[in-house]
């Protein structure tokens, strides 16, 4: 069983940058792979960013060049470092784990959620 608790959203002018912190309970994080999802009003869920347990990543082409992830398995935790924000990345941000090293951009594969974190882009 794998808990997950994002933090780190906000309001933010566009140009800005935010850092989100997904924070993991369970000693399975360090084998999961662990991706970051984003949904805005009324669109369906998106793949962001993901990671796999190596610290292997695949970006979104709407992200790349501007999001970082990265991830501290002694801390469990897993960060978006978001920079040169737009606002059509105004969404809630969800962070997942799968427990599998075959990295996806499904979101329905992916087996642990957490609860969401707003980020607003003001123009």
């Amino acid at each position: 069983q794998v808990q997950l608790v994002e933090s780190g959203g906000g309001l933010v002018q566009a140009g800005g940058s935010l850092r989100l912190s997904c924070a993991a309970s369970g000693r399975t994080f360090s084998r999961c792979t662990m991706g970051w999802f984003r949904q805005a009003a009324g669109k369906e869920r998106e793949f962001v960013a993901g990671i796999r347990s190596g610290g292997s990543t695949v970006y979104a082409d709407s992200v790349k060049g501007r999001f970082i992830i990265s991830r501290d398995n002694a801390k469990n935790t897993v960060y978006l470092q978001m920079t040169s924000l737009k606002p059509e990345d105004t969404a809630v941000y969800f962070c997942a784990a799968r427990l599998s090293d075959f990295l996806r951009q499904t979101p329905s594969v992916y087996d642990y959620w957490g609860q969401g974190t707003q980020v607003t882009v003001s123009s």
